[in-house]
């Protein structure tokens, strides 16, 4: 009884964690994934990790809020050096984001070579810590999301561009802290998969309960085979999305999406 207590106390702040990561990224996922920027948050997510080691590189604390400030702020000039190339390159702007990516993630490894703790940090950076998450996390991320709920779904078309970027790159930073790169770029990415053939109106709250059944039944596997939560959260998102797909195509009525394009307005 006692160890189901504990560890009812230690999945709560994680499923937590994981619904208000939920929040911000269904919807952002899916305008990315019409964007036809499938790889941004990966980028992006990278870059925050840049500032975070570049913070702790320098003996800042790594939950401190100047470590918090250098991880938007890089996030942000990442988010804006894609909003400048997609308005200059936008045909090459899936691969420009992925050349930011990959400088991102060897720019982390040249900051980490001669740490001796380099390697934990980097794979903490990746899977991400969610079992561990604290409450000053949750309520920073807490504000942050809801800020985010209320400009993306009241001044969602009149943010631009830059906008965009913008509100994307805080999210992600905040989210990669909370449940790492690897989860990140799942909660993005696969419910925008798994409902683009559902109608318009449903794909959001079918991709926000896929998220979050996800998140429990992967907590809930964890504690029960003590393996890592953050990977086995991934295969089990990936498990309900097909699920959810194949409800999705055999549905009556269900429109497929339109092919991805470049817009030039968020």
């Amino acid at each position: 009884m006692n160890a189901w207590i504990a560890d009812l106390n230690i999945l709560w702040p994680a499923l937590i964690a994981g619904v208000l990561v939920s929040l911000s990224h269904v919807p952002l996922g899916q305008q990315v994934l019409t964007r036809g920027i499938v790889f941004i948050d990966l980028a992006i997510a990278q870059v925050a990790g840049v500032g975070v080691i570049s913070a702790h590189y320098f003996g800042l604390e790594v939950l401190g809020w100047v470590t918090q400030a250098a991880a938007v702020a890089a996030a942000l000039l990442g988010a804006l050096l894609l909003t400048f190339t997609e308005r200059k390159r936008p045909e090459v702007q899936e691969a420009l984001i992925g050349i930011l990516f990959v400088l991102a993630s060897t720019a982390q490894i040249l900051l980490l070579a001669n740490d001796p703790h380099g390697g934990e940090d980097l794979k903490d950076l990746l899977a991400g810590q969610i079992l561990w998450v604290s409450a000053q996390q949750l309520i920073r991320a807490a504000i942050l999301t809801a800020f985010f709920l209320v400009v993306w779904f009241r001044w969602r078309e009149r943010i631009g561009r830059i906008g965009f970027y913008i509100l994307f790159a805080v999210m992600v930073t905040v989210s990669v802290q909370l449940v790492g790169v690897y989860l990140v770029f799942t909660s993005l990415i696969v419910p925008a998969v798994a409902t683009y053939r559902y109608r318009a109106k449903r794909q959001l709250t079918v991709g926000y309960g896929l998220v979050i059944a996800s998140y429990v039944i992967g907590l809930a596997v964890s504690a029960a085979t003590d393996l890592p939560s953050s990977a086995v959260i991934v295969w089990a998102m990936a498990a309900v999305a097909l699920i959810v797909h194949l409800v999705g195509g055999n549905a009556a009525g269900a429109t497929a999406v339109a092919a991805p394009t470049h817009p030039r307005a968020a």
